[in-house]
């Protein structure tokens, strides 16, 4: 049972992600990696917009407000461990204009986007 639990979850994760792939690219943003793993942990989708990188969490829960709540400020920091190693690979480096969305999925499977969700 709880194997077949954690197999949903993956799979309701991975159409999420889809989803909001689907939506950055006919945006005109090209996705770069997906479930890019750095030495921090994983980023989900990484998109390039010109010559900005933009990293982007997605969360699904019941809710959006619910999804929000499962971003914690330790998993932020892991988050911008593993892009600052991303970004070595850039031409720029850690000059790279970037930004942090966050894409929220509900259990109807509507998304919001919240773009440079982790700005202070």
């Amino acid at each position: 049972m709880r194997q077949e639990t954690g197999r949903l979850a993956y799979e309701a994760g991975r159409a999420a992600e889809g989803a909001v792939e689907r939506i950055y690219a006919r945006a005109g943003r090209q996705i770069i990696a997906r479930r890019w793993r750095g030495p921090a942990g994983e980023i989900d989708l990484v998109a390039r917009d010109g010559a900005e990188i933009i990293f982007i969490e997605v969360k699904a829960s019941r809710t959006h407000a619910e999804a929000a709540q499962h971003l914690s400020a330790q998993q932020m920091g892991r988050i911008y461990r593993s892009a600052s190693a991303f970004l070595a690979g850039e031409p720029l480096g850690q000059l790279t204009p970037v930004r942090f969305d966050v894409a929220l999925v509900n259990g109807a499977g509507e998304i919001e986007i919240l773009e440079n969700a982790f700005a202070a």
